[in-house]
């Protein structure tokens, strides 16, 4: 048995995360219990009671205590499917409700935990990261909240523009990635494509998302395209420029399988056009892979897409919620990140490294290089 000086680890799952709260829980009980740690519990979740008040005032209250405990408090911000009552009508939970309960969460811990992270898959407000005018930087704004109230680490993914955890840089900020995971659900559902390199583009949908793409094209070994979105200054629609067009710059896609990189998909409108301008250009296959997808105008243009032979699967992840309509989508395919994040917490927990974890690199070039042997 392992006797060794473990951390008390205690998880704080909240409301619209449960699903991946409980993922996470048991994934490291049952790693706990293969390495032979003694007194294992059933579970390392520590009940809370998330009560609303009919004006829409919220509280947390913990069930159990969080003395000198390792706390990990797990938050879906993006989880619209929650609902309370509000002066007697339903209210969905948006992202500012859910960032309101994180701090609930650490204030009812009240500062008596030996340590408070905080997991958040999406990082609250992440796309106001930047100071174009008169505007609000709420994501810096909201971790300097979380640092003042004593948070000690933040775990997130795949974030819009990782700079920002310069906001807090006493702060550990974790930034992971779901490359791995989706690649391998790539390679197991398209082992004949992977296999075919001169066959196959992996597509940036813009200038920002460049990086990510490049990985993934050298982790595959296959060409790059990127697209161009020309948009109209003038005007903010819904909180930005609208798009005039994509514009493309690569090797021509004529035939060939394309997988579009992104970090999310919000309404999905921007990603159906460059669908469209891909299969009108002769693209064979289209896949997406984003780590979010959001569906914020629903699913209804993406199940036409592939009822017409346009759009081929979406990767995401079950790091935020989506509907059960899209979850069982012939188009859809969600990968589970849940063991990925327990690996992570289990390590930090243990206070020992999670270099080779969140290093997938080799991993993934050794995989597509069996594939093609």
């Amino acid at each position: 048995m392992n006797n060794g000086n473990v951390s008390n680890l205690g998880i704080v799952s909240l409301r619209g995360s449960i699903e991946l709260g409980c993922g996470i829980d048991r994934w490291i009980v049952n790693e706990r219990r293969r390495q032979g740690f003694e007194n294992t519990p059933e579970t390392f979740i520590i009940p809370i009671t998330q009560d609303r008040f009919a004006n829409g005032e919220g509280k947390i209250i913990l069930n159990e205590t969080a003395r000198s405990r390792d706390i990990y408090i797990i938050s879906d911000i993006g989880n619209h499917s929650c609902r309370y009552q509000l002066y007697g009508r339903s209210s969905r939970m948006g992202p500012d409700e859910h960032f309101q309960d994180i701090k609930r969460a650490v204030a009812a811990i009240g500062g008596k935990a030996a340590r408070v992270s905080v997991v958040m898959p999406m990082l609250y407000a992440a796309r106001q990261d930047r100071n174009k005018g008169r505007e609000s930087l709420d994501c810096a704004v909201a971790m300097q909240e979380l640092e003042r109230m004593g948070v000690k680490e933040i775990i997130t993914f795949d974030v819009h523009n990782p700079t920002i955890q310069n906001a807090v840089p006493l702060v550990a900020f974790e930034n992971l990635y779901a490359t791995e995971q989706i690649v391998s659900a790539l390679v197991a559902d398209e082992s004949e494509m992977i296999a075919n390199p001169d066959n196959m583009l992996v597509i940036s949908p813009d200038l920002g998302g460049m990086e990510r793409a490049i990985y993934y094209s050298t982790i595959l070994n296959v060409n790059i395209g990127m697209f161009y979105k020309r948009r109209d200054y003038t005007k903010v629609e819904m909180g930005r420029n609208p798009i005039l067009q994509h514009d493309y710059i690569g090797q021509d896609v004529s035939g060939k399988d394309v997988v579009i990189i992104d970090d999310m998909i919000a309404s999905g409108e921007s990603m159906v056009g460059i669908i469209n301008e891909l299969k009108g250009r002769g693209a064979a296959k289209v896949f997406v892979v984003a780590t979010f997808a959001m569906f914020t105008k629903g699913n209804e243009t993406f199940e036409k897409l592939y009822a017409d032979g346009m759009l081929t699967r979406v990767y995401t992840t079950n790091l935020t919620y989506a509907p059960e309509e899209i979850v069982n989508a012939a188009w859809f395919r969600r990968v589970d990140l849940a063991p990925f994040t327990a690996s992570v917490i289990n390590n930090l927990n243990l206070n020992t490294s999670i270099a080779d974890i969140v290093t997938s690199t080799g991993r993934l070039t050794e995989m597509i290089k069996e594939l093609r042997e």
